[in-house]
C-alpha cells in the first residue's frame, strides 16, 4: 500500500539507477520490512514511506 498519488509515482525515479517507482507490493514490503514503500521498477530495492513523504536516498533504499 502507498500514500503516494499516481501522479508523483509517474514522475519519480530511482536516484540510483533513474528505474521508473512503483506502489510496493505486499510481498515486497513484507520482505523490506516495512509498512508503506515503493518499489523500483526491478522490485530489487524498496524506499520507504515516512509519514507521508518517500525517503528516495540511496542511504534508505531496502534491497530484497
Amino acid at each position: 500500500m502507498t500514500l503516494i498519488s499516481d501522479e508523483l509515482l509517474a514522475i519519480l525515479v530511482c536516484p540510483e539507477t533513474k528505474q521508473r517507482l512503483r506502489a510496493a507490493t505486499a510481498d515486497e514490503l513484507s520482505r523490506a520490512k516495512l509498512e508503506q514503500g515503493i518499489a523500483r521498477e526491478d522490485g530489487r530495492v524498496v524506499y520507504p514511506i515516512v509519514e507521508g513523504i518517500p525517503m528516495l536516498m540511496v542511504d534508505h533504499a531496502v534491497r530484497i
